[in-house]
């Protein structure tokens, strides 16, 4: 009942003209991003060459940011669900914000990836950019592989995204570099998937799932390790593990009319 009657407060008061903004701009900038990156594959030969693809989904990743990261209630867009899962943990975003949030990454990942398909000639299609274990890869291995460089990435985020940080200002040029860094090293092995929304969308409109659990598995874990990592050892957020439950039972007020204390932000 507890979290019943929070969610009850939170859809009641959810719906302002600034989280709707942010939705909007999480749609639109998910959409724009995989467009842009994805047409870099099919657009290519068989086996494109993995720094073009890199450089067009760094550079994507980076445009996007600067573009729509302004316009948030928080500064900063997170066009990734594993980003998203990680920012929860840490407790920067709400769960129930964190979940619509995902919902409109993968609606215009969905989007982005039907306009692909849509707009490019048959012969030049090839697989749309799917996400695919690569030949003698164990999806163990390739799991292992996509927890890696979705960990560093996520690690790269939350190090940026700190006021305080030197290098804040820079903090889409330095994301966008650890996108190009995670292409490069993961592209012959999985594809480099990173991010669950850049896996999904080729996935539903080529209905093709073989080893799908592996792009939403291994970028979700790899983003707790990095929250971990950055919020208890690096950067200390909580005293304790207890700590960090305390202000986790602020999200869920007893109280439904009792506001939590939680500031909530997006970071990119």
């Amino acid at each position: 009942m507890q979290v019943l009657s929070s969610l009850a407060l939170v859809l009641k008061n959810i719906w302002t003209l600034s989280f709707l903004r942010d939705l909007l701009c999480e749609f639109v900038g998910t959409a724009i991003f995989l467009f842009t990156s994805l047409a870099s594959v099919p657009l290519s030969d068989c086996h494109p060459d993995p720094l073009h693809v890199a450089l067009a989904f760094g550079a994507s990743v980076a445009v996007v940011s600067v573009c729509l990261g302004p316009a948030t209630s928080g500064g900063g867009v997170h066009l990734n669900p594993a980003v998203t899962l990680a920012l929860a943990a840490g407790l920067r975003v709400s769960p129930w914000r964190a979940i619509l949030y995902v919902g409109a990454q993968l609606l215009g990942a969905l989007c982005a990836c039907a306009l692909l398909m849509g707009m490019v000639p048959a012969p030049l299609r090839g697989h749309l950019g799917l996400n695919e274990v690569g030949l003698g890869v164990h999806p163990c291995q390739a799991f292992t592989v996509e927890t890696a460089i979705t960990f560093q990435l996520v690690v790269c985020v939350l190090a940026t995204s700190r006021p305080t940080s030197a290098f804040h200002l820079l903090g889409p040029v330095v994301v966008g570099l650890s996108v190009i860094l995670g292409n490069l090293v993961a592209i012959e092995y999985t594809g480099c998937g990173m991010n669950p929304a850049r896996s999904f969308g080729p996935a539903v409109v080529t209905l093709k799932f073989q080893n799908h659990w592996v792009y939403w598995v291994g970028p979700c874990a790899g983003a707790l390790l990095a929250c971990l990592l950055h919020d208890l050892v690096l950067y200390p957020r909580w005293g304790s593990p207890g700590d960090w439950l305390a202000e986790f039972k602020e999200l869920f007020p007893k109280d439904p009319l009792k506001q939590p204390t939680t500031l909530e932000h997006t970071v990119e």
